[in-house]
């Protein structure tokens, strides 16, 4: 009989975290900041949770393994190379770890994605039945190899080479793979359409595994666009060691207070789709919509450390945003109001509403018919990363990546400011920064794919 292995997936964040058991107890790799989902899950399972291990100090969210193991009185395992400020169980290429009678882990160092990043072999009754791959070997990548520093990037990329062709020589084609990263992570250096794979699977397909290490590298490196900048944070806090987080209801401000915080330049983050924030909004927020990967940009733009007060239409909404920003280390946001904008704002003076467009649109524009009473395009503002807009843009468009917006908003030509990104979202938290910022903008909200049949632009 095998073992179970069962996903516990962080979508907002793309990552993976794994229970794996015998049916009597577990070991959890990876896992996230919110142990709650996996203490309900061995609870369910009616399993004892032994051993909590990591693959490597992450880069993108705190981990919860220290709260984890001591909660459930486990043993905490982490690469003895990483310099952390807690006890664990320190381990090195080879070492075994005997779960149960049926069950047991293997060491592997497989550096690459960091320097002293370990690969987990999950061995039951009739052998290897899979590895935890953490960033290594990925579906069809490996993890990004830049997070230390561009000045390791080309270091570790011939690590990483060389790490996935020792996994794939020592594991049978049918072992399975469980990476930690690779489903929307910007810890993957591209990102993974499979819903899951194998070793066989991957030598057929993967850079690592079907190129030579010179070509692999230079691709790897090729390839690296920007990633978020709590990603700073996120290593140290690791090694530190992060305790219990407090998801405890946020304290509820009124509108007078919203609209002192407002006036203060802080973040006050609406949580609510694109779509209601365009209709109606409190002046001066920021939409950062649910419907989207909200702790990722937020966690990006936002200055460390500063004030942010979540508006949602339930409490649900902002318990989930509470949760997942605490993810990746915003523990306590300052405040919190639930309902509706006429009931955030004083009077009606405090309520705004965003024009929102298609490429169509754009292109009627800019050929200086605008409909629908749009106003004229007098910028075309894209924002999404370089990466992107390497591989096509608009003609004519001004680029500003997302991240940097807040800062150069004052860079912008004079006039409105038609704003795009790939699908919509960015350009919705985009427009909602330059209105903030007293600039008058139109939310694009349209699939990039759709430009290239009615705005003149380039595409390579």
């Amino acid at each position: 009989m095998s073992l179970e292995v069962e996903v516990v997936a962080t979508s907002s964040l793309g990552d993976r975290s794994y229970l794996a058991h015998d049916g009597r107890v577990a070991v959890v790799v990876d896992p996230q900041r919110d142990i709650d989902r996996l203490v309900e899950l061995a609870g369910r399972r009616g399993i004892r949770i032994t051993h909590v291990v990591e693959t490597h100090l992450h880069n993108d969210y705190v981990s919860g393994g220290l709260a984890l193991a001591r909660l459930m009185g486990a043993v905490y395992v982490v690469a003895g190379a990483d310099d952390v400020a807690f006890d664990r169980l320190p381990v090195v290429d080879g070492d075994e770890i005997v779960l149960s009678e049926r069950m047991r882990l293997t060491v592997l160092a497989t550096p690459g994605h960091t320097f002293h990043h370990v690969s987990y072999v999950l061995h039951g009754p009739g052998g290897p039945q899979g590895v935890f791959t953490g960033g290594s070997l990925l579906f069809g990548t490996t993890g990004r190899t830049d997070l230390l520093g561009k000045q390791h990037a080309n270091t570790l990329a011939h690590h990483q080479h060389s790490s996935v062709r020792r996994l794939a020589d020592l594991l049978p084609d049918g072992a399975e793979i469980w990476p930690t990263h690779g489903f929307g992570s910007f810890c993957s250096a591209t990102q993974a359409d499979a819903p899951s794979s194998t070793i066989g699977r991957e030598r057929a397909s993967n850079p690592a595994l079907c190129l030579e290490a010179d070509d692999f590298v230079g691709q790897v490196l090729a390839g690296l666009d920007a990633y978020p900048a709590y990603y700073a944070h996120m290593g140290v806090r690791n090694a530190e060691g992060a305790g219990l987080i407090d998801l405890t209801p946020v304290r509820i401000a009124d509108a007078a207070e919203l609209r002192g915080r407002i006036e203060a330049r802080e973040w006050v983050v609406d949580l609510r789709s694109r779509k209601a924030f365009a209709h109606q909004h409190l002046i001066g927020t920021l939409s950062f919509g649910l419907d989207g990967p909200m702790s990722t940009w937020l966690g990006w733009m936002v200055p460390w450390g500063a004030p942010i007060t979540l508006l949602g239409e339930s409490a649900e909404e902002v318990a989930q945003a509470q949760r997942e920003l605490a993810r990746i280390g915003i523990d306590r946001p300052a405040a919190a109001a639930t309902g509706t904008p006429e009931q955030w704002a004083r009077d009606e003076s405090g309520l705004g509403e965003l024009a929102v467009a298609t490429f169509a649109d754009l292109a009627a524009a800019r050929a200086g018919d605008p409909p629908h009473g749009l106003p004229p395009a007098d910028v075309v503002l894209d924002v999404r990363l370089a990466g992107e807009w390497r591989q096509g843009h608009l003609e004519g468009a001004v680029h500003v990546p997302l991240p940097e917006l807040p800062r150069r908003v004052a860079e912008l030509p004079a006039g409105t400011v038609w704003v795009h990104c790939q699908s919509g979202y960015r350009a919705s938290i985009a427009a909602s920064v330059l209105a903030a910022a007293g600039r008058r903008a139109v939310h694009v909200d349209d699939d990039f794919g759709n430009a290239g049949a009615t705005v003149a632009g380039e595409r390579a």
